[in-house]
């Protein structure tokens, strides 16, 4: 029984370096240990430098271990993050919280200085709302400024509001923003250029990481300084370092107002990269997810200029599943976002370390996803949209076992 058990270990497939192991909250963290346990120890000889980023784990370390992740994944380049809890009033309650701790996502973005690149995973029977969408289209957004950094005042009298800049040499820059006859609201918002030129590399090289073309669109011709500034900056970043790399892996950069890419979008087949700013990006993460069928079968990775990878599910905790299951109720939860973020970071880590086994394992894991959806057998939430005639409808652990069927029949 001993040398059958060392046999089995030693046909795992073997790992040189860890992947950076972030872990979660909720329904996701159910997931994840199921997903381990079922479709990734039996066959890797897993090796991850562990972080528990669950709330709980997070209050008791006064977030500190949110921060550690993000220096390990500097460290290492790869990271596969589960799925948590960004607390509000309610969730203080509920977790006894010492404060109202930031977003982990958020914190490991700014320290990262990362990209956030979301594609959808498309099979058949799961039909894109879109009927000339035949690849899928990877939102890159711009995850620092603009609406979401702003001041805003909210004025009740007559005067004027002014744009004022003061240098550190005492100088000062001023502009009539309105002169206001009555009530009215002011927004002030910014970016600096080192992030936009962080946001543009990191575009520029996933395009050549991926071998897809690259959008990006603003409105120019209305913001003549915020807007034109994300243009230039992109323009210049490309024509000094990208252009030969692009013609040499056949893809094109491609810059147009943002109105005119929202119809060109709608009208093409999709398989390229659209990188948006912040809100734009915000907003039509959500609508492209949506058109393609479900947030549960999104990817999702933050990428670095300098190269580092962190890959998670594009969805939430799934709160109202994780109820039911500390009930003892029977959940159906989609796990294929969450696989999808195991799969990409062992790809590239197999990439990285030149391990062709790893990355080869990695996509027969998705191939084998994917047929079994595409055989009808899937999660609730995908029965209820698939076109599929035949459907056999699975709760959340069964449906990871008839993937790992799946994946051993595949030859």
């Amino acid at each position: 029984m001993k040398s059958n058990r060392k046999e089995r270990e030693m046909q795992k497939i073997q790992m040189t370096t860890p992947l950076v192991e972030m872990d979660g909250d909720e329904m996701t963290r159910i997931l994840w240990k199921m997903i381990k346990d079922e479709l990734l120890l039996p066959y890797i000889d897993l090796k991850t430098e562990y972080y528990d980023l669950g709330l709980e784990h997070r209050n008791e370390t006064d977030d500190q271990v949110t921060i550690d992740s993000a220096m390990a994944t500097k460290k290492y380049g790869v990271a596969v993050k589960c799925a948590t809890i960004t607390p509000n009033a309610a969730r203080m309650d509920e977790y006894h919280l010492k404060e109202m701790w930031k977003s982990p996502n958020g914190t490991i973005r700014a320290a990262l200085d990362g990209t956030v690149f979301r594609a959808p995973i498309v099979v058949k029977g799961i039909e894109p709302c879109v009927r000339n969408w035949e690849k899928p289209i990877t939102l890159a957004r711009h995850a620092y400024g603009d609406v979401y950094k702003n001041t805003e005042l909210k004025v009740d009298k007559p005067g004027k509001a002014e744009l004022v800049f003061t240098a550190e040499d005492g100088s000062e820059v001023r502009e009539v923003i309105h002169t206001f006859t009555g009530p009215g609201i002011l927004q002030g918002m910014h970016n600096t250029d080192a992030s936009i030129r962080s946001f543009a590399k990191a575009c520029f090289n996933f395009a050549l990481d991926t071998k897809q073309d690259l959008w990006f669109a603003t409105k120019d011709t209305i913001s003549k300084k915020y807007d034109h500034t994300f243009k230039d900056i992109f323009q210049e970043i490309f024509e000094a370092e990208y252009e030969k790399a692009f013609a040499q892996a056949g893809i094109t950069y491609f810059y147009t107002l943002i109105d005119d890419a929202v119809a060109r979008v709608m009208k093409a087949k999709g398989g390229f990269i659209w990188a948006c700013k912040n809100y734009d990006g915000d907003v039509m993460s959500d609508m492209v997810s949506s058109a393609f069928g479900s947030l549960a079968m999104m990817t999702s990775v933050l990428v670095s200029p300098e190269g580092v990878y962190e890959y998670e599910a594009a969805h939430g905790t799934v709160q109202r599943h994780y109820y039911k299951h500390l009930a003892g109720e029977e959940t159906s939860t989609n796990s294929v976002a969450t696989i999808f973020a195991w799969t990409g970071a062992l790809k590239k880590r197999g990439e990285l370390d030149g391990i062709p086994e790893l990355a080869a394992f990695a996509e027969k894991l998705e191939k084998a996803t994917v047929q079994t959806i595409e055989s009808g057998r899937m999660t609730k939430d995908l029965a209820l949209i698939t076109s599929l005639k035949e459907v056999q409808v699975l709760n959340s652990a069964e449906f990871i076992r008839e993937i790992r069927k799946t994946f051993e029949r595949i030859s």
